[in-house]
């Protein structure tokens, strides 16, 4: 049984993961759900990017960006991917790794209703990840989509979510002397009749 108490404690590393960004959220002055993701192109090189964080369920964490863009081709093609948060106010991060499922469906739709109308828009004009000629190229892309979607537009079928069910989730606070406190959360390996959040969890705690 690993020692964990305080910040670490508790035996739901998704409610941990909730306790700590609402926390981020009092302290940090700008996005404190703001995350590096980490992909891997088809010839295995690596490609990371800041994206924001939209939700932590209970069995995941999901993002919303265009499928069409260089991430979006990046995970349809390996399935995977891995993300970080890290918070200097609180002087914590959490990161973590697992497979990627798209969330198409009527959470991503209620997801992109809640955006300003200029964002929901914005979608639809930017072929995000690119070549784009000149800002004037977007500006007058933006004003032919209000034009023709109007002030109720539907979500682009080339945008939506992405769901990363973890495997491997790692929090950690800086310690005095560099004597940082990490804990490794790991997925056991699957046994017969159990799958994803089924399975369950072993934790190791980590030299810093």
């Amino acid at each position: 049984m690993v020692d964990r108490s305080g910040i670490f404690a508790g035996d739901d590393p998704f409610r941990i993961a909730r306790d700590w960004l609402a926390e981020a959220g009092r302290t940090e002055p700008n996005d404190p759900n703001a995350a590096a993701l980490a992909t891997v192109d088809p010839s295995g090189m690596p490609n990371v990017r800041m994206v924001l964080l939209k939700e932590i369920t209970d069995h995941d964490f999901v993002f919303y960006t265009n499928y069409e863009s260089a991430k979006g081709r990046e995970i349809a093609a390996s399935g995977k991917a891995a993300m970080v948060l890290h918070w200097k106010s609180l002087r914590r991060q959490l990161r973590f790794r697992g497979t990627v499922t798209r969330e198409d469906g009527a959470a991503a739709d209620a997801y992109y209703n809640s955006r300003a109308l200029g964002s929901r828009i914005g979608a639809w004009a930017s072929q995000q990840s690119r070549p784009l000629g000149s800002k004037a190229e977007l500006v007058k892309a933006v004003a032919a989509a209000g034009v023709k979607h109007g002030l109720h537009p539907k979500r682009p079928p080339f945008w939506g979510g992405f769901r990363i069910e973890p495997v491997e989730i790692e929090f950690w606070a800086d310690g005095e002397f560099r004597l940082h406190d990490r804990f490794r959360w790991t997925r056991r390996a699957a046994e017969t009749g159990q799958e994803g959040e089924d399975r369950q969890w072993e934790i190791c705690r980590l030299n810093p």
